[in-house]
């Protein structure tokens, strides 16, 4: 099967996307994947990729649409989402090339997808789109727009369009189909739930030994709804006499936010920042680490998600420090291997913090075992890649 996949990120960039493609290739398919330069969490274009519009890596077919690199500001911001929306749409408007099916996987914003639905409608083959966020829910979510303003109710028509021109839609978490039936009015769709596919490190080369006792670590975004600042004032509050690390692995609108609460509260010994890192490096952290923190502010049905993180988390055998509620707390639950925060308030993380710290080493390492058992079970990439053929 020839597929053609839309996405605004892909190695070296650190999503779940790369190893889903190399997945279909190592079956035996061609795989052209649209995306862009990289620069997530960069401020700028990666260096050596100024000039790299066409690439194989792995066996997939990489070609990069020409972006302006995501800075600090929100402008900057709006111009990543539109070069890439206007130079995808250009690109596979002229694209001449056969493909079977397309796919496309978006985090942010949807209007990323648009470049597939030109392709499939010209070319009138099949566009799944794998839904991993919600919009125009998500800017409401983050503050970033109101309701009643002109702004939101261009981006719910513009939404709307988009989803609606997809054959099928699936979706990463289970709530999601109640926000575009009961939202967005989309009710003659197909719409099939399929977990993200997990990004791991398969085989971990090198271990991070900490100088702290108790190890607690965060890797993802550092974005309004991953409770960053919350971690950090909440790592203040656990009782001194206790030696703690928490180690931010990532970058995003909270990163500069988080690292100056740090310095003001004094915790520069006890709160650590690494940046964006590539994900064997970020994986090196967790065999030693006492806990792994997956957080999502509950607001919306964004709020209700099953974040990558957490599925990815489950895989590598460690208990988990949840603040989260919807479909991941379900999931967690089920699993029996995470200690949940009473709610988002940093008082409550500092207490869920101090139960992992009281729990005996024994049983820690039960919780991982079952955490990674529930993983094998539900989140394998092979089964993943193997519902989604059936869907292509």
């Amino acid at each position: 099967m020839k597929i053609l996949v839309v996405t605004p990120h892909y190695y070296p960039e650190n999503f779940s996307i790369t190893q889903l493609c190399e997945g279909l290739v190592a079956r035996g398919h061609e795989v052209l994947v649209v995306t862009n330069q990289p620069n997530y969490g960069l401020g700028h274009i990666k260096e050596g990729y100024e000039k790299v519009f066409d690439e194989n890596i792995n066996g997939v077919r990489v070609h990069r649409c020409k972006v302006y690199p995501r800075k600090n500001s929100r402008w900057s911001l709006i111009r990543n989402y539109l070069s890439f929306h206007r130079n995808s749409k250009r690109y596979c408007s002229r694209l001449k090339e056969q493909f079977d099916v397309v796919y496309s996987m978006v985090l942010s914003p949807i209007i990323a997808a648009s470049g597939a639905n030109v392709y499939a409608k010209k070319h009138k083959v099949r566009h799944v789109h794998h839904c991993l966020d919600l919009w125009p829910e998500s800017v409401l979510v983050t503050g970033a727009v109101r309701k009643n303003s002109l702004t939101y109710k261009v981006l719910y028509s513009w939404s709307r369009s988009i989803y609606k021109k997809a054959d099928e839609i699936l979706i990463s978490s289970p709530s999601f189909e109640s926000y575009f039936r009961d939202v967005l009015k989309i009710k003659d769709k197909k719409i099939s739930f399929l977990t993200a596919p997990p990004f791991v490190v398969d085989d971990i080369k090198g271990e991070v030994h900490f100088e702290h006792k108790y190890n607690f670590v965060y890797v993802g975004n550092f974005g309004t709804l991953q409770l960053i600042e919350n971690i950090v004032r909440a790592s203040s509050m656990v009782d001194p006499k206790i030696d703690i690390g928490v180690h931010f692995i990532g970058s995003g609108g909270k990163e500069k936010d988080a690292r100056e609460l740090t310095k003001v509260l004094g915790l520069e010994n006890m709160v650590h920042f690494y940046g964006t890192q590539s994900r064997e490096f970020s994986a090196s952290f967790y065999p030693n680490c006492t806990a792994i923190i997956v957080p999502l502010k509950n607001s919306g049905t964004v709020g209700k998600t099953i974040p990558n993180k957490l599925t990815s988390a489950m895989y590598y055998k460690k208990p988990i420090l949840a603040c989260i509620g919807g479909d991941g707390r379900d999931v967690l639950e089920e699993a029996s291997g995470s200690v949940f925060s009473l709610d988002e308030k940093p008082e409550s993380i500092a207490e869920a913090m101090m139960e992992v710290i009281s729990i005996p080493a024994e049983k820690l390492r039960a919780m991982g075992e079952s955490n990674r058992e529930y993983f094998d079970k539900n989140f394998e990439r092979e089964e993943i890649i193997d519902s989604l053929l059936k869907h292509f």
